[in-house]
């Protein structure tokens, strides 16, 4: 699978929905990041909520500095603490609101052009850095 935006997620944007955004205040909600085993978790163009997805490695984290500009997102560089489990392949990106896991739109899935994926947890850090012309472009 190559790099997508969820087209469930696309739907959002088109309607203007309020769950779609990007810019959301940072904190307990925000636009998250999840290291996901493929062995686990296959892309699917239907899967729309967080709670689609399977084979989660680590703890979230979120998307700090968050910027759009010209219609590309980006933010800074992410750092996971302490990874076990599980080879990681892939990335998903999500927006996190106030509700249950069910309502937190799906946004993103990378596996390629990630320097350091995949990788096999060692109880160390597993540190992603960004491609320098951003996470993704609409």
């Amino acid at each position: 699978m190559a790099n997508a935006l969820y087209p469930k997620w696309k739907e959002t944007i088109s309607q203007a929905d309020s769950n779609s955004a990007l810019n959301s205040a940072e904190g307990t909600t925000g636009v998250y990041v999840a290291l996901v085993d493929t062995g686990t978790y296959t892309y699917s163009a239907a899967h729309q909520f967080y709670s689609d997805l399977s084979g989660v490695v680590g703890t979230d984290q979120e998307i700090t500095t968050k910027t759009q500009t010209n219609g590309v997102f980006d933010g800074a560089d992410v750092t996971f603490t302490s990874v076990s489990g599980n080879t990681v392949e892939a990335l998903v990106i999500y927006r996190k609101n106030g509700g249950a896991p069910t309502t937190w739109p799906l946004v993103a899935y990378i596996d390629s052009s990630v320097t350091g994926l995949p990788v096999t947890p060692n109880g160390g850090n597993i540190d992603i850095q960004w491609n320098v012309s951003g996470i993704f472009a609409l």
